[in-house]
């Protein structure tokens, strides 16, 4: 029996992934699709409690304070769980499964903490074999890189927490960090082949249904 197919939605903070998850997830149904969606860190479950501590800031108030390793354990364990709970059986039956975010999160994330080149380069063999060898999750199929540009991410994730009125994670009050993470996106996506999708335009972003239909045509050569 063939496998499904994972499709990755993945992008920094607040540029937009759930938004155009959920326009892709109701498109590829109208075309007929057996979709699912999954988000991490699936924060329902058991099993992101760590994820939450850490995101919260209760190991250490900035991202640096846990390391590469330790931080990405914490994220595995929880799509770990969320695979084997949630959305396996669909997979092995040939569903596609649509993530917001995935271990391509914690690529760019927790590789930032490594300055050192050949460090960096060690870490992402590590996480690739920990993560698709050793844990056995599925490898993505595509990943879809929403390339927003950090200052007007800056101003979405500010507006985003008025609104809303919550707290930001510690990944999301360092803007620093933040705009580290783009890069790291942007070189990462060209290293192994994610697909871009230009989120943003003369500081401001692109609208809604224009980035569908980039995220639509890219997404098009795994589901033929």
């Amino acid at each position: 029996m063939n496998k499904g197919k994972l499709i990755i939605i993945e992008a920094g903070d607040g540029s937009g992934k759930a938004t155009q998850t959920k326009a892709l997830y109701e498109h590829l149904r109208r075309d007929g699709h057996r979709v699912h969606r999954v988000e991490f860190p699936d924060y329902a479950s058991d099993a992101s409690m760590p994820v939450r501590m850490y995101l919260r800031g209760d190991f250490g108030g900035h991202a640096e304070d846990v390391n590469a390793y330790a931080a990405s354990t914490f994220f595995a364990v929880d799509r770990y769980a969320s695979f084997r709970m949630k959305w396996k059986s669909f997979y092995d039956a040939g569903d596609i499964i649509l993530a917001d975010r995935y271990t391509t999160s914690n690529m760019v994330h927790q590789a930032i903490k490594l300055t050192d080149e050949d460090e960096r380069k060690a870490f992402l063999d590590w996480l690739w074999d920990f993560e698709f060898t050793k844990l056995g999750l599925p490898v993505p199929d595509k990943v879809v890189f929403l390339d927003m540009d950090p200052a007007v991410a800056d101003h979405l994730i500010a507006a985003r927490a008025a609104k809303m009125q919550t707290e930001k994670d510690i990944h999301e009050r360092d803007t620093d960090y933040l705009h580290r993470c783009h890069a790291a996106y942007v070189s990462l996506a060209r290293q192994y082949g994610w697909a871009r999708v230009a989120c943003s335009e003369g500081g401001e972003p692109r609208a809604i249904e224009a980035i569908h239909r980039d995220v639509y045509a890219a997404v098009q050569s795994v589901l033929a």
